[in-house]
């Protein structure tokens, strides 16, 4: 923001004080000055002003004056900026911004276009790069600035993103459309595959243009259709894929359209199509001259050429678009068929039929048809479905259905329904063929939707007088819904956010919204699956009510508007203007108010109930496609039968192969299943509202930005509303003023009026207003800490990098502290921190530059790292240099060594052969993962293709299955609501009939009691005729009694015509006071509506000076900022020039102190010049001398010569040790390098450790995160193994139970068979007993001894057998019990002993990774190990070589001081001889300098031993670590063994009880074996029952025979025995009698009683069967042992003779 100069300052305090104003009027608003009150005397509620043009005082009315800002608002870019908010300077930056060619301007968090006349240059690729990649803070307001908006944040937030464009028709959505689609194609750019690029979107809005768009009124291409663009994209932010839903066609245009519009485009391009073979392939060579769909070509020539090179650019677009020719193809085929279906025409000749055949045969060979299957398609099958609609309602009973059919479809209405069936399946075709060409298979991660609908559609603002038609209805509501979406979300949830968040808002001068526009066209009834008489007068939308009137018979459209007009026109008592209906002077035409009232059109309901009727033609449309001869068209919509991609024929497009297609298809999908959808979605009404749902909740699940398109002027705007109530200038609207302030050219193109209008109907005021008071940009206090805090660098050294948050708001405040922004700038809510508008923005600067700084100081590090590690290559390279120079000094010395030339010969040939060898190895292992590489991407292609294809497969499934659920639950929620109803319905009739039987009885009563009363009277008159003279008295008495009943009537008559009198006198006072009270109480209203009006524009005033005043604190805190920050600056400069001040005294010092040390070394300089000078005298003196001596003295030449001699070879000496002590030079430098090397190496090693430590941390931290993740699913498979494992114990507890019950079921039967048999042995013993008396009796006489001996026997063995079969059951069921409780056992010990397998095994499991674990880190250590024990071993080596050169210098010290004795003692010597001294001095100099070297090299020596002494220390340190992962690797063994012994003992545990239960299951089987035989032994032992009780009826009748003989035979004898005899008589009746009582029962015993017994049957002996038997029963008498044959003769035998002897 730029500084305002002192001028600019100036104006505008000059402009407050004049307080401005702005007035408003009829025709706009001007500029005016509000003079001063306190002077004036004016009524309440009027100001006076002075207009700014011409200087004329008004007095006005308060409500029309309206707060101005100062000029330098005119242009500004955001209107949320402006001082003083209102309409009128909303609409005066507009029309500024407007006049100055800038049509975008941003209203808070939307954006506001004027439709541009023309084309402006703004929109061209310059431009658009000139936008890419900024924040919205840095861009100017543009259509491309919202598309940037939409596209950072869906790259920040992975979010989905809509942007929806909202207006009427002809404002330039259409256009900002494109634009928009083409900024994110351009900027965006898309993958390698080209899926969605500039020249595809192109194509794509030239074939939406012709198919989609026609000329109206208001627009020249309007848009006929509601369009949702989505564009996926990918995890680098390119378009990944593409695709298109549509909704809400005009279909019906193709046949039918207002008067004075056109068709679709693309009938125009086709008919001017210059391709002759087409045209010829078409028949349009020929057109007709009247066509009844309207469809004619165009008249002008130019718009002919126009329109043929339209349609090559269509045919080009459609080939981009990846249509073949044979789908263009049937394209063309298909228009030109609706071309000559509206040639042929209709008529109704007898029967409906073609008008001209000949047109119509062209249509049915151009669709593949034949006429008769045409013409059947189109008029035969009205009744079938022509008037029914294909939902029922529910006000209708099953008699009832059949009264739908009250008009029948005429002939042209069908021939319209098959043209626009053909044209709406064409219409989703090529839909359906553009997502085919856009989708792609790419993985997609989030995507941004761009909706187009059609604008608002008046007729009045295009200049006609007709009504709206239904279609335009359509449009309108969808334009109401977007609208109140758009309130909800810029206004709305934000108020509730601020009340979730406890944030305190003051919004009491804002209106609250009204949705009556809406309501009325498709509010539903609360009951609207049920219907009912009881909630008839429940409130219904527009579309609900068409759905049922098309059901009524005889319903009409006058109807329809009675019932609309009963539930939502004015009422009495309502206001004008409060309903959102009103009646129109014209028949069948009503008043709706779109856009809270400001919008009010006129509709024409004429024909619109037919429209809700199915036609059958629309429907056949379809089939004939598919059924079509040509192969080209039916094909094409053949593969599309059976495919989900249109629902109810209502949206198109919803194909895609990308994951996001597939679930915003589903979303839709969802909305036409869902409750109440799921029964009404076939109907034709419920469709437009479903539509409209799918669209909304479709762009809801998304992050919305709102575009508003604005009309700047219409040809038939009539000004305000008609009908409407608005407001009014009550002074001023009847003044002559003009619309504007004089300002630059072309703003009075503007319609001021028409923009108000539209600015009150997008409610753009509140959401400023919201967006200026409120709080608009929010963050989580989680996610804002972690963005800025990098803004306060001091809270993180004050808690640490690692430092754990506990309360986030407390941190957030503590951030917010620092970063010291105004108090009234941001906000605390309970989750999250709110700020003003801007506020973020200026944290996001501050945020971006200390990031680039820190981003700055980071290069500079790096930079300066690369620079030293450049350096240390360098002294490294030098190092390498000099080694190689040694080197080939040292070769030179060698090259002709025998055996080096013999080494330098073979070596080569072994490397190669190695180097061979592991280049093969090399390749073989390259092949080798080169193939498993191709192998292991083939499968993740092909595992990939089937991911894809299986989630699509899932998608679909769940999709479908979906719709199925919904639907079932729309059936059983129907099914409920009408049992409900029904119920309810029938508790009504029972209490209405029972009201009506206690009515029906009491009429009776009372006509009985009139009855008698007549009858009564009869009498009374005839007894009255009958007495004579009584009869004259009582006639008297009855006339005078007449008399005064009429008296009394005529007086009560009287009275009360005076009572009536006085009561209409007090009503009509009432009346009066009543009209007074209303005229006082519609006049305290208006007061009430004035204050509160007044109220809610000083809110209003006093809020914009509060967020004024608001800015103004912030800028000043900004100011103080800046000023703080200056001083602080200030103060470090000061302090900086201070300590720069100390720095030159004290360099000044060390100045001076240097010159006078430069002084004194120049004076000692001069002082060593004189006496080197003195000695140069002296030397030439000693010169002289040893001339003189060497002249005088010839005997000492001798000792001059060896003297010499030994100077020469003193010479040689120090030469070689100049050498020698040169090569120590060279050593030193290369140990310094070693050392170096080895401090590099050190230092290296050390930055590796800390790597591998960093990395082994995060290894072992992945390893702790993938063991947990391996953890929870080992968990997730032992919960499985353990329900796996409780099912199987339930399953073998339901076993044992079923085996229990069957046991004592047995066990039951056995106890029951085995007491009947100890009665039946009871009562058998005491038969016997009886038997045995008898028989002792008539032992001497009896015949049959040896028979009764044989039956005791056989009965003392049934008793045995008894007994032992007891016991044996007895020992079975103790041994089974045994079992049970073995069973039990060992089942509680195997599951005991998985669950300590299944631990031991997760124990294994673990300790089996955690050794793993330690073996690589082992192996690692290891290798670490054996590194650094090379890198010690070659150390020591070094450090050995060192030792070994340390102690070479050594000796060469100790002899280099031998010789400089014997040189000290020769150069004593020499100046004792007076021999040179320079010599001498020089030789004490290098002797000198070979000290320091060896100085140097002892000081090099101790550091490289303490080196050693580290590097031992690390190695002591290393094998202690070694040691003890050794000592941990041995215990992880020990456990690892011990943990396998228990492992293998439980594995012995569970054998050993697999082999106890196996053993328990064979006993099992053999116990159930004996069972078995035990039960077939018992049927035996049944069988042999049955046989002794026939053999005890034999043994009776042979007893009675024998009996009846020995009765005889006493007869004769004596009767001494006559007492013994009666008692044996006795005993025998007895036998007899109990045997006949118990022959029955013991055989029906018997043969349900059951033994069991352990032995096999063949214990058993059977007893002897009956001859009688044998011949009833053979298959008895076959299974009984042999001997019973024999004994049966015995016994005939003795019968025999029993009877002789008788």
């Amino acid at each position: 923001m730029r500084a305002k100069t002192e001028e600019q300052i100036a104006a505008e305090e000059a402009w407050y004080e004049t307080e401005k104003v702005w007035l408003v009027h009829k025709d706009g608003f001007s500029l005016a000055s509000q003079l001063k009150s306190e002077e004036l005397s004016l009524p309440e509620g009027k100001v006076r002003v002075k207009l700014d043009h011409d200087g004329a005082i008004l007095d006005v009315d308060e409500d029309d004056v309206e707060k101005a800002n100062a000029p330098s608002c005119d242009r500004l870019e955001d209107l949320a900026s402006l001082v003083y908010l209102n309409e009128s300077s909303v609409l005066h930056t507009v029309r500024q911004r407007y006049g100055a060619s800038l049509l975008h301007t941003y209203a808070g968090p939307s954006l506001l276009v004027l439709s541009p006349r023309g084309a402006p240059a703004v929109y061209s690729e310059k431009v658009m790069h000139m936008f890419k990649g900024c924040r919205r803070e840095d861009m100017a307001p543009h259509i491309y600035a919202v598309a940037q908006t939409a596209y950072r944040a869906m790259l920040m937030s992975r979010q989905d993103q809509s942007i929806v464009l909202l207006g009427s028709s002809g404002s330039g959505k259409t256009t900002s459309f494109q634009h928009l689609v083409q900024y994110l194609a351009t900027i965006a750019g898309t993958s390698g595959s080209k899926v969605f690029s500039v020249e595809k979107w192109q194509a794509l809005s030239t074939l939406l243009e012709a198919f989609g768009n026609s000329p109206t009124i208001m627009n020249g291409s309007a848009t006929r259709f509601s369009q949702i663009l989505s564009l996926d994209f990918d995890q680098a932010g390119q378009v990944a894929s593409a695709s298109i839903q549509t909704m809400l066609l005009e279909k019906l245009r193709v046949a039918r359209r207002p008067a004075n519009e056109a068709t679709f485009n693309v009938f125009y391009y086709l008919l001017a199509c210059g391709d002759g073979t087409l045209r010829t392939e078409l028949h349009l060579n020929h057109l007709a001259e009247n066509n009844v769909f309207g469809i004619v070509p165009l008249a002008k020539p130019e718009e002919k050429q126009k329109a043929a090179q339209q349609f090559s650019k269509l045919q080009t677009a459609m080939k981009v678009l990846a249509i073949s020719p044979e789908e263009q193809k049937a394209c063309w085929l298909i228009l030109a068929s609706i071309y000559h279906l509206g040639a042929a025409g209709a008529t109704k000749a007898g029967r409906k039929q073609f008008a001209r055949h000949e047109w119509a045969q062209k249509a049915a060979y151009l669709l593949g048809c034949s006429l008769e299957e045409l013409s059947s398609a189109i008029f035969k099958h009205q009744l079938k479905g022509g008037t029914l609609q294909r939902s029922t309602s529910f006000r209708q009973g099953p008699e009832e259905s059949g009264l739908g059919e009250g008009t029948k479809l005429s002939a042209l209405e069908c021939l319209e329904g098959m043209a626009s069936g053909l044209y709406s399946e064409l219409f989703t075709l090529l839909i359906s063929l553009v997502n085919r060409a856009l989708k792609s298979s790419q993985h997609s991660l989030c995507s941004m939707m761009i909706v187009d609908t059609p604008g608002f559609q008046n007729p009045e603002w295009g200049g006609s007088a007709r009504g709206a038609s239904f279609e335009e209805l359509c449009h309108n509501y969808a334009q109401d819904r977007l609208h109140r979406l758009c309130h909800e979300c810029t206004f709305l949830q934000e108020l509730e956010r601020y009340k979730e968040e406890n944030i305190e808002l003051a919004f009491d001068d804002l209106e609250p919204a009204t949705d009556d526009s809406v309501a009325a066209v498709d509010q539903a009834s609360h009951q609207s699956l049920v219907r009912s008489l009881a909630h008839a007068d429940e409130a219904r939308g527009l579309l609900w009510l068409l759905e049922e009137e098309a059901l009524v018979p005889g319903a009409t459209e006058d109807s329809l508007l009675d019932r609309l007009f009963s539930y939502y026109g004015p009422q009495e008592g309502d206001k004008k203007g409060q309903s959102p209906l009103l009646r129109s002077s014209k028949p069948r035409h009503f008043l709706l108010g779109h856009s809270h009232g400001t919008n009010w059109v006129e509709y024409n309901v004429a024909g619109w109930l037919n429209y809700t009727k199915q036609n059958p033609a629309t429907q056949n449309a379809a089939r004939l496609l598919q059924d079509s001869q040509k192969k080209i068209i039916s094909n094409l919509f053949l593969g599309r039968a059976g495919s989900t991609t249109v629902l109810s024929g209502s949206i198109a497009g919803l194909e895609g192969g990308s994951q996001l297609a597939l679930r915003r298809a589903t979303s839709m999908r969802k909305t036409f299943t869902t409750g109440m959808a799921a029964v009404k979605k076939k109907a034709l009404c419920i469709q437009i509202k479903l539509q409209v749902d799918a669209l909304i909740d479709t762009i809801k699940r998304s992050k919305m930005h709102f575009v508003h398109c604005f009309l700047p002027v219409a040809e038939g705007w009539p000004g305000e509303p008609r009908s409407a109530s608005s407001r009014r200038v009550s002074s001023s609207s009847e003044l002559d003023l003009p619309p504007g302030d004089p300002c630059e050219a072309g703003l009075l193109q503007l319609d001021v009026p028409l923009l108000r209008a539209q600015l009150r109907g997008s409610r753009l005021l509140d959401a400023l207003r919201m967006y200026r008071q409120g709080y608009p940009d929010h963050m989580v206090f989680s996610e804002f800490r972690r963005r800025f805090d990098v803004l306060a660098p001091h809270l993180t050294k004050k808690h640490g990098r690692n430092y754990i948050v506990v309360d986030e708001k407390r941190a957030v405040e503590e951030l917010l502290e620092s970063l010291d922004l105004e108090k009234s700038s941001c906000c605390m809510g309970l989750s999250r921190v709110f700020f003003r508008a801007g506020t973020l923005a200026r944290l996001e600067e501050q945020r971006d530059e200390q990031t680039s700084r820190h981003l700055t100081l980071f290069q500079a590090a790096c930079r300066g790292y690369l620079t030293r590690q450049h350096f240390k290559k360098r002294k490294i390279q030098d190092l390498a240099i000099r080694c190689v120079q040694k080197n080939i000094k040292k070769n030179k010395g060698v090259k002709d060594w025998p055996w080096w030339k013999l080494f330098t010969t073979v070596r080569p040939l072994i490397q190669v052969q190695l180097s061979e060898e592991q280049i093969r190895n090399r390749d073989e292992e390259i092949q080798q993962l080169r193939s498993k590489l191709e192998k292991v991407e083939k499968e993740r292609n092909e595992l990939r293709l089937n991911s894809d294809r299986l989630e699509t497969r899932i998608s679909e499934l769940t999709s479908e299955l979906t719709d199925e659920r919904n639907t079932g639950e729309s059936a059983s929620q129907l099914l409920d609501a009408e049992t409900a109803e029904r119920l309810r319905a029938e508790k009504e009739m029972k209490e209405l009939q029972t009201q009506y039987d206690a009515l029906k009885k009491q009429m009776e009563v009372m006509e009985m009691e009139v009855m008698e009363a007549r009858l009564i009277r009869a009498t009374e008159i005839n007894g009255d005729v009958d007495d004579g003279d009584a009869g004259g008295e009582w006639r008297l008495k009855y006339e005078r009694a007449v008399r005064e009943v009429d008296f009394t009537r005529k007086r009560l008559q009287q009275e009360l015509e005076d009572k009536m009198e006085v009561e209409q006198q007090s009503r009509r006072q009432l009346e009066r006071r009543l009209g007074d009270l209303q005229a006082d109480s519609d006049e305290s209203q208006r007061a009430l509506q004035q204050l509160k009006k007044k109220c809610q524009r000083l809110t209003a005033e006093l809020q914009d000076t509060k967020l004024h005043l608001e800015g103004q604190q912030v800028r000043n805190h900004e100011l103080e900022k800046k000023q703080r920050r200056f001083d602080s600056e200030l103060s470090q400069a000061h302090e900086e020039t201070q300590r720069e001040r100390l720095q030159r005294e004290k360099l000044q010092r060390e100045k001076d102190m240097l010159l006078a040390e430069a002084f004194s070394l120049k004076q000692q300089l001069e002082e060593k010049d004189m006496d080197i000078a003195g000695f140069t005298q002296k030397v030439v003196s000693l010169e002289a001398e040893l001339q003189d001596i060497s002249s005088q003295e010839s005997k000492d030449e001798a000792s001059l010569a060896k003297v010499k001699k030994q100077l020469r070879d003193l010479e040689a000496k120090v030469k070689d040790q100049e050498e020698e002590l040169d090569e120590q030079a060279g050593s030193i430098q290369m140990l310094e390098q070693a050392k170096l090397r080895l401090e590099m190496e050190m230092e290296r090693m050390r930055q590796t450790h800390s790597k591998e430590m960093e990395s082994r941390d995060e290894e072992v931290e992945e390893a702790r995160q993938s063991c947990q993740k391996k953890l929870k699913q080992m968990e997730v498979q032992l919960e499985e193994e353990y329900e796996d494992k409780q099912k199987a114990l339930r399953e073998k507890r339901e076993l044992e139970s079923k085996l229990s019950t069957l046991s004592d079921q047995v066990n039951q039967r056995d106890l029951e068979s085995e007491k009947r048999l100890r009665k039946d042995l009871k009562r058998t013993k005491a038969l016997l007993a009886d038997a045995q008396i008898m028989l002792d009796h008539l032992k001497n006489n009896a015949p049959s001894k040896r028979e009764i001996a044989q039956l005791k026997n056989q009965l003392e063995e049934s008793e045995f057998t008894c007994a032992a079969a007891v016991k044996a059951r007895k020992a079975m069921e103790a041994e089974m019990e045994d079992l049970h409780v073995q069973i039990d056992d060992i089942a509680k010990a195997k599951t005991a002993l998985e669950e300590q397998l299944s631990r031991l095994q997760r124990e294994k499991n673990e300790i089996q990774n955690r050794l793993e674990e330690d073996q690589e880190d082992m192996n690692e250590l290891m290798k670490k190990h054996k590194a650094a024990v090379a890198q010690a071993s070659r150390d020591m080596a070094q450090m050995n070589d060192l030792q070994a050169q340390l102690e070479e210098s050594n000796k060469e010290k100790q002899e280099l001081q031998e010789k400089l004795q014997a040189l000290q003692s020769q150069v004593e010597f020499l100046e004792q001889s007076m021999v040179d001294k320079s010599l001498v001095s020089r030789q004490e100099a290098k002797i000198r300098e070979l000290e320091t070297r060896l100085e140097f090299e002892k000081t090099q020596v101790k550091r490289l031993e303490s080196l050693a002494n580290r590097l031992k220390e690390n190695m002591e340190k290393l094998t202690e670590e070694r040691d003890q992962r050794a000592a941990a690797e041995n215990r992880e063994k020990e456990q690892n063994k011990r943990l396998q012994r228990q492992l293998r003992d439980t594995k012995e545990e569970m054998s050993e009880l697999a082999r106890k239960e196996a053993e328990a299951s064979r006993k099992k089987h053999e116990l159930e074996m004996d069972l078995e035989s035990l039960e077939a032994a018992n049927q035996s032992l049944q069988a042999d029952l049955k046989l002794a009780f026939k053999r005890i009826g034999d043994l009776q009748a042979a007893i009675e025979d024998e009996m009846e003989s020995d009765e005889n035979e006493d007869l004769i004898n004596s009767e001494g025995d006559s007492d013994v005899d009666s008692e044996l008589e006795d005993r025998v009746d007895g036998v007899k009698s109990w045997l006949s009582k118990n022959k029955g029962p013991s055989k029906a015993a018997s043969d349900d009683g059951s033994l069991k017994s352990s032995s096999p049957t063949s214990h058993w002996k059977s007893l002897p069967p009956d001859p009688s038997d044998d011949e009833h029963d053979p298959v008895d008498s076959t299974s009984r042992p042999r001997f019973s044959h024999n004994y049966l003769s015995d016994s005939d035998t003795e019968a025999k003779m029993t009877e002789t002897n008788a």
